[in-house]
């Protein structure tokens, strides 16, 4: 593993208390998109996908699980899914076989 395993940390709430819950543990069936704010992921620190501006529907964006094939097919690289919202900011790294573990999260931005 040429890469440094980042420490888990808790979820649950975190910048607005009416965002909701923060995996962590980020589901197979989540998308990387967060509508106002940026999403993506990161395969050592360049951006491999990001979230299109002028999707029309849920269908064009990424999963998880798709984010997980591609990860599956080049595992020796440190992968990254980021979240970026007013209020609300969440950080995932891959750390096996569909485990996409929180690292870090905030408030946001606003």
């Amino acid at each position: 593993m040429a890469w440094e395993k980042l420490p888990a940390i808790e979820g649950g709430p975190g910048g607005c208390p009416h965002c909701g819950y923060q995996y962590e543990r980020l589901p197979m069936a989540a998308i990387i998109a967060v509508g106002f704010g940026d999403a993506r992921l990161t395969k050592d620190g360049s951006i491999v996908y990001s979230e299109p501006r002028d999707a029309q529907s849920e269908d064009e964006f990424m999963t998880a699980e798709q984010a997980e094939a591609l990860a599956r097919q080049d595992p020796d690289h440190d992968w990254r899914i980021h979240l970026v919202a007013p209020l609300s900011e969440r950080h995932y790294q891959r750390q096996g076989g569909n485990q996409w573990v929180l690292y870090e999260k905030g408030q946001g931005f606003a």
